[in-house]
């Protein structure tokens, strides 16, 4: 079922591709791909990208508070002919959003590779990018709502979060996990271990 890729503020794209025709913006970048390239580059498939904050044991609890999560950028794919070679970032500013930076690496390629394996799956979702700073960590977000405003909205419960390669040790990257279950192990991940009682000062049996 095809994804419902959110049409990205206006001014993000146009930033984007500004940077996109300035030779010093790509020269500047540290992307050697976008330095190389020969031929037009184009910026697709727009995504919010989010972050949670204060992860903790409330996550939990039955009834707890909810996960918090803020939008920091929209991030775009630079495709090059028939593949993705960067991706690029805007950031909201107080003159409203602008171009932050193009990067390369193992990312970009992992974002790919999700967003076409989410296509598989038989429920249709808003995707979206959240990032867990605390564990270096970012997922593919498949948002059940797909009218909703993409820059606003908490993960839900049967909503899917997709980590991406790299993933922390012990989470296994491309596999879809329902945000009522991943969240709790990200939770005790970051949650720090009850230190040991002090010693018993009770007299020893006679």
């Amino acid at each position: 079922m095809p994804l419902h890729v959110p049409p990205a503020p206006a001014p993000a794209l146009r930033s984007v591709l500004a940077a996109l025709g300035s030779p010093a913006a790509v020269h500047e970048a540290h992307t050697p791909a976008l330095r190389t390239l020969q031929g037009p580059m184009t910026a697709e498939l727009p995504l919010p990208l989010h972050v949670l904050d204060r992860l903790n044991t409330s996550t939990l609890a039955v009834g707890g508070r909810p996960p918090r999560t803020r939008l920091t950028g929209w991030r775009f794919l630079i495709r090059s002919g028939d593949r993705y070679v960067a991706a690029a970032d805007t950031r909201l500013t107080a003159d409203g959003w602008a171009f932050s930076h193009f990067f390369e690496g193992p990312y970009v390629a992992a974002t790919e590779r999700a967003l076409r394996q989410a296509e598989s799956l038989g429920n249709a979702y808003q995707p979206r990018l959240l990032s867990v700073p605390e564990l270096y960590m970012l997922t593919l977000w498949l948002h059940g709502a797909v009218g909703a405003d993409a820059s606003a909205g908490l993960p839900a419960g049967e909503d899917l979060l997709v980590p991406l390669a790299p993933a922390p040790p012990g989470i296994a990257a491309f596999r879809p996990h329902p945000v009522s279950e991943l969240l709790p192990v990200l939770t005790r991940r970051l949650t720090p271990a009850t230190p040991p009682g002090p010693p018993s000062l009770a007299a020893p049996a006679a």
